[in-house]
């Protein structure tokens, strides 16, 4: 999993409420188990209309958020079925950071396990991010996750939280298989001892 410590990008204002994960992505398309190639179909029934052809006024096909790297959402963002997939879609589109007043619980977890960056703020600062976006692609935000601080096309420092856990896998690039890699001599080790008192097994 890529590291993500300090992302500086466009941010695409999506101010809907209640964007469930049928939404990000349909549920026609789950029938891959690969994390990539997702992202086309991201937002798939809001982006392209019947005949597969893209809705201009939809704001990700939108010249100047094309390549949006941060998504500031309404509320109660990746609410739905726990399909894993809506974040493999968000992440394979290039979307590295969502910012929005809450998540569904499973869609935020599955978030961090991704690479991807789901940010909680008060409504109010949410609003300050999302007209910020609106702004368009020379309006770009910088998200320090070290420093936990988000910085707009103005200069405005909003600070946010994040579990400490979370942060440090983030930062470093873990999911849960990096993780266990991290043990790896431990569990090398256990595995000789193992072998040798137990050659039964």
């Amino acid at each position: 999993m890529d590291k993500f410590q300090k992302l500086h990008g466009i941010a695409a204002p999506m101010p809907l409420v209640n964007i469930d994960t049928d939404m990000i992505i349909p549920k026609v398309f789950l029938k891959t188990i690969k994390r990539s190639g997702l992202g086309v179909n991201l937002f798939d029934e809001m982006r392209y209309d019947r005949q597969g052809n893209e809705i201009p006024d939809f704001v990700l096909n939108k010249p100047q958020y094309r390549n949006a790297e941060i998504l500031v959402a309404g509320d109660n963002f990746g609410c739905g079925s726990s399909r894993e997939h809506a974040p493999w879609a968000i992440a394979d589109f290039g979307i590295k950071c969502v910012i929005s007043t809450s998540f569904a619980d499973i869609f935020f977890n599955n978030c961090f396990k991704n690479g991807i960056l789901p940010i909680v703020l008060p409504q109010e600062q949410v609003d300050i991010l999302m007209a910020d976006a609106e702004k368009g692609a020379n309006a770009r935000m910088t998200v320090d996750l070290e420093s936990q601080e988000i910085t707009t096309s103005d200069g405005v420092v909003i600070p946010f939280e994040v579990d400490a856990f979370k942060k440090h896998c983030l930062l470093n690039g873990l999911d849960d298989i990096g993780l266990t890699l991290e043990k790896q001599a431990s569990i090398e080790s256990f595995e000789a001892k193992a072998t040798t008192q137990r050659p039964w097994v």
